[in-house]
């Protein structure tokens, strides 16, 4: 037995330290701040202050995206919360595994008939629990400090088990109140798969696989949720099939192996890549996702009868449904099943036009969109990262060639502008050991731009391209109006507003290649934040969002045929 007190507040800070969070992020207030005292008297966990709620939320987004594990935000009840709760309804839509923490209302509030600030002015204070039921796999509320260590147990185990984010309450006068001590237990355990599901789902897919003459094998978002990646890759060697990206799965897939044909991402797919696709006489997806946006408004071309399903849990062949079985036990299994066919590879061989970077132009030149990413291609390696928020930098980052071990951050099934800002923070914190590189819209940035401050402060040292070109560009290509239309900001200039003196920043504004370039190599040469706003025309933008956003619009506004 221990001698030492623990609280249930430091009950809480052991569990998320042992579940491997290091850093969280924080908006204080009254109802939580006696947690944040318990959180703080854990050494090995670090605050993270933020400006803001909801970019708390998309650094807690981006952290776990980073780190591969779990994240945490906490926040006030009910004005924090509800404000928190756009980036967690976003982590459950990715398929992140955030634990969002709530200080709540003293537990004699309610009994006691007391009205509360930042409540809705009824006594009934259950409300930000049922709505984060909605967009959390396990939504708890601890009044009791002898039912803490079960509930925040069963929380962190839930998202850790389901990816999914999870939401944990804890009223203002319980934080501090004596609990168990945590007991050795690990969050990292995984369902197994049914052994004779499983047995007959490798023996079905295999026969079939073996049998075609030009099969295909595409990655899809859950790949990431099924913690599969690794899997992923060992069979993409064995099988020595073609291979693609959804565009959600970009980086999943090496893109160095020569079998890597590109993004299938229907009319805007890599050229060749989306035909290849279409003609397989045999198609193995991993993880797909469907949606209008990663399927350009439903324009997919493939033969569903030729295709396997793999998801999560589940496998599906033709009309045969295999449950119960661990996505990468199946593929670990499969790998060893299948017969080495690069059919398709060669057909694609034939049929690919070979892409080149666009040559610099003169020092003079205003900068294109095509020169921007054609430089940021050539700043990335293995130990790189780019992030894209939502918009035209979605294609530009999409048609990059990623070198061996770069990764590619996206949030296209949610789609939250603003998200990329704190995303990048939290994936600055969570992963040190790489370079970042944001490339962010001028309207999205608009959104959350404080949390460069908080970059600042705790010496995050993403590099980060503004792109400047006066409003919602991939809006303006869905349903152009005078909404999409903002007011400008000296971006770059924001940068000393933010340091106020301090840290390590530094900005500045590009509207030539010439500029651009002395950019890129001064930040290069610094070992901080780095923000190089961009000045782009208004209508040039990626040939890409002009189709998609067409194929959207036009799925958007099919005539109503409900009666």
């Amino acid at each position: 037995m221990t001698s030492e007190r623990w609280t249930v507040g430091s009950y809480l800070a052991k569990r998320l330290q042992e579940a491997g969070i290091s850093d969280y992020f924080v908006v204080p207030g009254d109802y939580n701040l006696v947690l944040l005292d318990k959180l703080l008297s854990n050494p090995d966990l670090q605050m993270i202050s933020c400006c803001n709620e909801l970019n708390a939320g998309y650094a807690a987004d981006g952290y776990a995206r980073a780190t591969g594990g779990p994240s945490a935000a906490v926040v006030t009840f009910s004005v924090g919360g509800l404000s928190l709760l756009n980036a967690v309804a976003g982590a459950y839509a990715e398929d992140i595994p955030m634990i969002a923490i709530s200080g709540g209302p003293n537990t004699n509030s309610e009994a006691e008939w007391e009205y509360l600030h930042h409540t809705l002015g009824e006594v009934d204070y259950g409300y930000q629990r049922e709505v984060f039921s909605r967009v959390t796999a396990e939504a708890v509320i601890i009044h009791h400090p002898s039912l803490a260590p079960a509930a925040i147990d069963r929380a962190i185990d839930t998202a850790m088990l389901r990816r999914k984010p999870v939401y944990i309450e804890i009223a203002s006068n319980i934080a501090g109140a004596q609990t168990s001590a945590p007991v050795p237990r690990s969050f990292a355990r995984q369902v197994t798969s049914d052994p004779n599901s499983l047995a007959a789902a490798v023996k079905e897919v295999s026969e079939f696989l073996n049998a075609a003459d030009r099969p295909v094998l595409v990655a899809g978002s859950k790949v990431r949720a099924a913690q599969a990646e690794n899997s992923l890759r060992r069979l993409a060697t064995a099988s020595d099939y073609a291979q693609a990206s959804m565009p959600n799965a970009k980086s999943f897939l090496s893109e160095a192996n020569d079998n890597f044909m590109g993004i299938y991402w229907g009319p805007v797919s890599t050229p060749g890549c989306g035909e290849i696709v279409d003609a397989a006489d045999a198609l193995l997806f991993v993880g797909p996702v469907f949606t209008d946006y990663t399927t350009t408004g439903h324009q997919l071309g493939f033969d569903a009868g030729k295709a396997v399903m793999i998801d999560p849990n589940s496998v599906q062949l033709g009309e045969t449904h295999f449950s119960n079985i661990r996505m990468s036990e199946f593929l670990d299994a499969l790998a060893d099943n299948l017969t080495p066919n690069n059919g398709a590879i060669a057909a694609f061989q034939r049929v690919v036009t070979p892409r080149h970077l666009p040559q610099p132009g003169a020092a003079e030149t205003p900068i294109a969109v095509r020169q921007l990413f054609a430089r940021i291609q050539n700043m990335l390696d293995g130990d790189s990262t780019l992030l894209v928020e939502t918009g035209d930098s979605w294609f530009n980052g999409i048609d990059i060639d990623l070198p061996e071990g770069a990764r590619f951050e996206i949030q296209m099934q949610y789609g939250s502008i603003g998200w990329s800002v704190g995303a990048t923070l939290g994936y600055a914190l969570g992963q040190r050991g790489r370079r970042l590189v944001s490339c962010i819209g001028d309207g999205s940035f608009q959104l959350t731009a404080q949390e460069i401050s908080t970059m600042i402060r705790y010496n995050a040292d993403p590099i980060i391209f503004l792109i400047n070109n006066g409003g919602y560009t991939i809006e303006v290509e869905i349903h152009d109006g005078p909404y999409n239309t903002i007011k400008n900001w000296n971006y770059a200039g924001l940068v000393d507003v933010f340091s106020a003196g301090d840290g390590k920043a530094w900005g500045c504004k590009a509207t030539t290649e010439g500029e651009l370039d002395t950019a890129i190599k001064e930040a290069h040469s610094r070992d901080g934040l780095c923000f190089i706003e961009v000045v782009i025309d208004r209508d040039d933008c990626n040939v890409n969002l002009l189709r998609w956003g067409n194929q959207v619009a036009r799925n958007n506004g099919r005539a109503n045929r409900c009666r």
